[in-house]
């Protein structure tokens, strides 16, 4: 073997050898190993849990704010025979212009994503850190015409991609 040869391997062997110190180093003094996880959140955020559930494990309240009476109680039962659990029906005192709010707390993050593929993402989303349970509200508005079809749905969920934690949360770990 020629000197030149063995001086390319050994160049070659030094690079290899430098190259797996590099990643061996970056990989132990990793700071964002934890980032966008509940072990990286910082103090005073919340933690959401963005678990996007089946129609079945869904609770929801429709609440109507439309100038039309008992719509409410229509969309619920569209809700209904969707597997939806509906919980209350009721009106709210002030009619608005919009397609539909949801509003919802810490668990029910990924139920509110779900939901908001039913108005094709035209619903306005009101995140209440406050609230302790996992349903989501649907208040109805004066722009509300009918639910996604199962096909637009489907489509919907595909556009807006997984569900993302609200500002200053952080996401829950599944196992809890």
């Amino acid at each position: 073997m020629s000197f030149a040869r063995v001086r390319a391997l050994v160049v070659v062997g030094l690079l290899a050898v430098i190259a797996l110190v590099i990643v061996v180093v970056a990989v132990v003094r990793d700071t964002q190993s934890k980032a966008g996880t509940a072990a990286g959140c910082p103090d005073g955020w919340q933690l959401v849990d963005l678990r996007l559930r089946e129609q079945k494990d869904v609770k929801l309240n429709v609440y109507n704010a439309t100038d039309e009476a008992g719509r409410a109680g229509l969309v619920a039962d569209d809700f209904r025979n969707r597997k939806f659990q509906v919980k209350k029906v009721g009106n709210e005192k002030k009619a608005f212009d919009g397609v539909a709010v949801l509003r919802y707390g810490p668990k029910g993050v990924g139920s509110a994503h779900l939901l908001r593929a039913y108005f094709l993402n035209e619903a306005e989303r009101k995140f209440d850190p406050n609230r302790k349970d996992d349903s989501v509200d649907v208040v109805l508005g004066n722009g509300f015409q009918q639910l996604a079809t199962t096909t637009e749905v489907n489509q919907s969920l595909g556009d807006l991609g997984a569900p993302e934690a609200p500002p200053e949360t952080c996401p829950m770990p599944f196992d809890k």
